[in-house]
């Protein structure tokens, strides 16, 4: 009874000092083979300093009301900050809404534009398309619209397709009132006209 009480106590000890060390060694197994071979990976200061400039936001909307009430809407497939413009978000894939009480309506679209919330003025650049809802259809480079009184001006030579026929113009201004008017289209410098009636009946 004795010699086996001393057996069993002798089979704790080593078991006791045994299985630690088993455990020890399967640990660093694991971390061996779980180790990279290669040389670990190295990012330039450059991709940091990039990564942390693109802050870009996804579907962005910008939204208010004229000083006459118009309701102006902006929104873009993408938008940043522009750099060295802290006051200034740069926008890509532009559509703009600019709506009265009186359903005048005008829709504006642009390769990319910039949103200045000090000036309060959006500007829209590469191919901007606008159509208004009392029948024209202007193409030109560049478009500024003030955000807070919704007056919207070229900033180049526009092609214009109006109701009554074709047009060419170096500047327009247009603006959008909550009144009964609801849209006054002035177009200036080197205006030409190719007059079409309409079919009468």
């Amino acid at each position: 009874m004795v010699a086996t009480d001393n057996l069993h106590s002798r089979l704790v000890g080593w078991s006791k000092i045994i299985l630690p060390l088993a455990a020890l060694g399967l640990l660093s197994t694991l971390f061996m083979l779980a180790r990279d071979k290669g040389p670990p990976p190295e990012i330039s200061f450059a991709e940091v300093e990039a990564m942390a400039r693109d802050q870009r936001i996804s579907a962005p909307l910008f939204s208010g009301v004229t000083d006459d009430g118009a309701i102006i809407a902006i929104s873009a497939q993408s938008a940043k900050p522009e750099i060295g413009k802290p006051d200034t978000i740069s926008i890509d894939r532009v559509v703009v809404g600019i709506d009265n009480d009186q359903g005048a309506t005008v829709d504006i679209t642009a390769t990319s534009g910039e949103v200045n919330g000090v000036s309060r003025t959006a500007r829209f650049f590469g191919l901007v398309r606008m159509e208004t809802s009392s029948g024209y259809q202007m193409e030109t480079s560049a478009l500024t619209a003030a955000l807070d009184t919704g007056l919207v001006t070229s900033d180049g030579v526009l092609e214009i397709h109006a109701p009554f026929g074709e047009l060419t113009a170096g500047r327009m201004t247009l603006h959008v009132t909550a009144d009964e008017v609801g849209q006054q289209i002035l177009f200036t410098q080197g205006v030409r006209l190719i007059y079409r009636p309409q079919d009468q009946q």
